[in-house]
Parts: C-alpha cells; sequence; structure tokens
C-alpha cells in the first residue's frame, strides 16, 4: 500500500512548514498516523514527533447552464500534517 501519495505546497503549508516544522501530505485513506509517520521517516530521513490527519470532504457543485443542471462533486482524500523535529528539514523541490 502507498501511503504518501504528494506533498500539500499551498501558501499556507508553506508559511506552516517555515514558521512551524510541520509539513502537509495528501495520503491513502486507510492509511493511520503511526503508518504516516513510519513512512515519511523512511522517505524523508527525519524523525517525526506528531503527526495529525483530517479526512477532507468533496466539494459539490451545481452549475445552470443551458441544456439544464450540472451537478458535480470533486474526490474526497484524507491529509496528514506532520511535524518534524527541530533542526530536521523537507526539501521538496530537491529532484527539480
Amino acid at each position: 500500500m502507498d501511503i504518501l501519495i504528494k506533498p500539500i505546497i499551498t501558501e499556507k503549508a508553506t508559511a506552516d512548514a517555515e514558521l512551524s516544522n510541520r509539513y502537509g501530505f495528501v495520503v491513502n485513506s486507510k492509511a493511520n498516523k503511526v503508518e504516516i509517520k513510519k513512512a515519511v521517516e523512511a522517505t524523508y530521513g527525519v524523525s517525526v514527533e506528531k503527526v495529525r490527519t483530517m479526512n477532507v470532504r468533496p466539494d459539490r457543485r451545481v452549475r445552470y447552464t443551458k441544456s439544464g443542471i450540472q451537478t458535480g462533486k470533486t474526490n474526497a482524500y484524507k491529509k496528514a500534517i506532520v511535524q518534524v523535529a527541530e533542526g530536521d528539514t523537507i526539501d521538496f523541490y530537491e529532484n527539480i
């Protein structure tokens, strides 16, 4: 089971990483906190202090078009906020 899907790179997540050593990841919806901690430590070589998880609900949209009402939604996913130890950093841009 692939646990880490992709990192979250937004303005809020980048500011949180710079100020508090917290990084965001989109993770597998069936992964628990212990599995997420082991995956981050193995992938990036840092020591993880705390893991917070949340399930993000899908956004629903309704569009009124000429052909009628179109409804749709985005996918639901699980998000993990990982706090690493003081002095450790994760560089998402090293492979570019």
